[in-house]
């Protein structure tokens, strides 16, 4: 039975697709049965793991709305199995606003299948929104990507809060799976500082494999393709591989 992982930080640019999507493969390459649901309207799940977002017939959307079942939309792909998503989620927050339950419309969807894989990793969008609570009262446990920047704790207070208000109405169980520190330049003093100032908020919630600034891991998406594919012995590469190993154990 999966753990069902969501992917969130409502700030944008701070790995959180790149993420999802790499971890999603490096998993699949240690021989896991993956699902990664991409919940984001613009998608960037669905083609870095090399599906073509504008011929889909049937997409995450379709099975919210109960239009098709998670398996007329489930794709299978070389570096896992892909709930896909284009532009056309961005109607369901509107559409699912008069739906009875509508916190737990993505629940019901997943555990429809949960029992197929090992994990689910859930590509959320970058907001608190109606899609996110979805995601989080489906979760069991919640990923963090965290660039190692200035603001990177700017409106992680926000996040926590609404986890927390989640786990007390809506999904009980939910709960902090860890937090991955990204975009890390060794050379920078920030990037040190960042990293400390981030373990010492989330003490023993941070993995150790942390995810460096690298130029293969911004080009892999171009060519549809997560990094682990795209080149195998870069940073980039190495550093999911290690963050698969840590979540495994």
């Amino acid at each position: 039975m999966a753990q069902i992982v969501a992917v969130v930080n409502q700030k944008g640019g701070v790995g959180k697709t790149t993420t999802a999507v790499n971890l999603t493969a490096a998993l699949a390459a240690k021989g896991r049965r993956v699902l990664l649901c991409d919940l984001d309207p613009q998608g960037n799940a669905t083609s870095g793991l090399g599906a073509d977002k504008r011929t889909l017939t049937a997409t995450v959307y379709d099975a919210l709305l109960g239009e098709a079942t998670a398996d007329d939309v489930i794709l299978h792909t070389p570096h896992g199995d892909l709930l896909p998503s284009n532009s056309s989620l961005a109607g369901a927050a509107v559409e699912l606003v008069g739906a009875e339950d509508r916190n737990f419309v993505l629940r019901r969807l997943l555990d429809s299948v949960r029992d197929r894989y090992d994990d689910i990793l859930i590509d959320c969008p970058p907001s608190l929104e109606m899609l996110t609570v979805n995601a989080l009262c489906a979760a069991d446990q919640v990923l963090v990507p965290v660039q190692c920047e200035y603001y990177a704790l700017e409106g992680l207070s926000d996040l926590m809060s609404t986890m927390r208000a989640v786990k007390a109405k809506l999904n009980p169980s939910l709960s902090l799976r860890g937090v991955v520190l990204t975009m890390y330049d060794g050379r920078l003093h920030l990037s040190a500082q960042v990293a400390e100032e981030v373990r010492r908020h989330f003490p023993g919630k941070v993995f150790t494999a942390v995810v460096p600034r690298n130029v293969r891991l911004s080009e892999a998406p171009s060519h549809g393709l997560p990094v682990i594919a795209y080149d195998k012995f870069s940073r980039g590469a190495e550093s999911y591989r290690a963050m698969a190993e840590e979540w495994i154990r």
